[in-house]
C-alpha cells in the first residue's frame, strides 16, 4: 500500500504541476563536473580513410560566490585534463596530473592546457541561463555542461523550447541551435531529450546533434547529460583538401561537493 500512495504520489506530481525553471543555485555552495568525451575522427585522403581516436577527460569545480533573483557569479576553474589519441598505431597521451606521462609529440599543443589548469574564472549567468559576463581567462573554463539556456514559460511534460549556443572549435566559431523536450518531472528532476542543428557558417562545416539531461529543478543546474554529435567539414592542406567527419559522445555529472 505504501508503495502504491508513493506512486500514485509522483504521478499526481508529474501529470498535475508544470514547474518554471530558473537558475538560482545558494551561495557558496561548491560543485564537482567531470565531462568524458570520446570522438572518432574520419579523414578521406587520396580515396582512403584514416581513422583517429580520442578521448578526453576534463575535471572543474566552481563555487557559487553571488547568487540573486537575477544573476548568479561563479568561480570556476579546470581541475584536471586527460588525454589520448590512437593513430595508425601510436598513441599519445596528456595527462595534467602527471606530466612525465606527456608524449613529446603532443607536448606543444598541450601547453594550452597548462594556461587553464587551476586558473580561477569569474563567471556570471542571468537567471535563464545567459551568460552575461566573463574573464579573458575563461576560454575553455566555461560551465557549458553545467548550464543550458532555461525557458522562460512554465514547462510540463511534452513541453518544448529551442535555445542556441555559440562555441570555438579549432580556432572557429560554431552555433548550434537546439530543440528541448521535456520526457519527465519529478520533485528532483526535470529531465529532457534534446535534437541540434549546426547552423550554417562560411567554413562548409554541417553537424548534428541529439542526447538526455537532466536538470535540478531547484538549482536549475544540470544534473547529468548525454550528448551525441555527427560533424563533417572539410580541411585544406598544402592545395589540398580533405573531407573529415567527427563522430563524438559525450557523458557530464554535476554533483555538490
Amino acid at each position: 500500500m505504501f508503495l502504491v500512495l508513493v506512486g500514485l504520489a509522483t504521478l499526481s506530481f508529474t501529470a498535475k504541476n508544470g514547474v518554471t525553471l530558473r537558475l538560482h543555485p545558494q551561495q557558496g555552495k561548491s560543485y564537482i563536473v567531470n565531462s568524458k568525451a570520446t570522438i572518432m575522427q574520419m579523414i578521406e585522403v587520396q580515396g582512403q580513410t584514416v581513422n583517429a581516436n580520442q578521448t578526453m577527460e576534463i575535471g572543474q569545480s566552481f563555487t557559487v560566490k553571488n547568487a540573486t533573483e537575477e544573476q548568479t557569479e561563479f568561480e570556476a576553474q579546470v581541475e584536471s585534463i586527460k588525454l589520448s589519441i590512437s593513430n595508425m598505431g601510436m598513441k599519445l597521451e596528456y595527462d595534467s596530473e602527471h606530466p612525465e606521462k606527456t608524449s613529446p609529440m603532443v607536448a606543444d599543443q598541450t601547453k594550452e592546457f597548462d594556461k587553464v589548469i587551476k586558473k580561477p574564472a569569474t563567471l556570471t549567468y542571468d537567471a535563464l541561463g545567459n551568460k552575461t559576463s566573463e574573464a579573458e581567462e575563461a576560454s575553455m573554463n566555461n560551465l557549458g555542461n553545467a548550464i543550458i539556456k532555461l525557458p522562460e514559460e512554465e514547462i510540463s511534460v511534452g513541453s518544448t523550447w529551442k535555445a542556441s549556443t555559440t562555441q570555438s572549435v579549432s580556432d572557429m566559431e560554431m552555433t548550434v541551435e537546439y530543440t528541448y523536450t521535456v520526457t519527465a518531472i519529478t520533485k528532483k528532476t526535470v529531465d529532457v531529450s534534446f535534437t541540434g542543428t549546426l547552423l550554417k557558417n562560411t567554413d562548409n562545416i554541417t553537424g548534428t546533434y541529439n542526447g538526455t539531461a537532466s536538470i535540478n529543478p531547484n538549482t536549475g543546474l544540470v544534473t547529468q547529460s548525454n550528448t551525441k554529435s555527427n560533424v563533417s567539414m572539410t580541411m585544406s592542406q598544402q592545395g589540398m583538401t580533405f573531407p573529415v567527419t567527427m563522430v563524438s559522445n559525450t557523458t557530464v555529472t554535476v554533483a555538490e561537493k
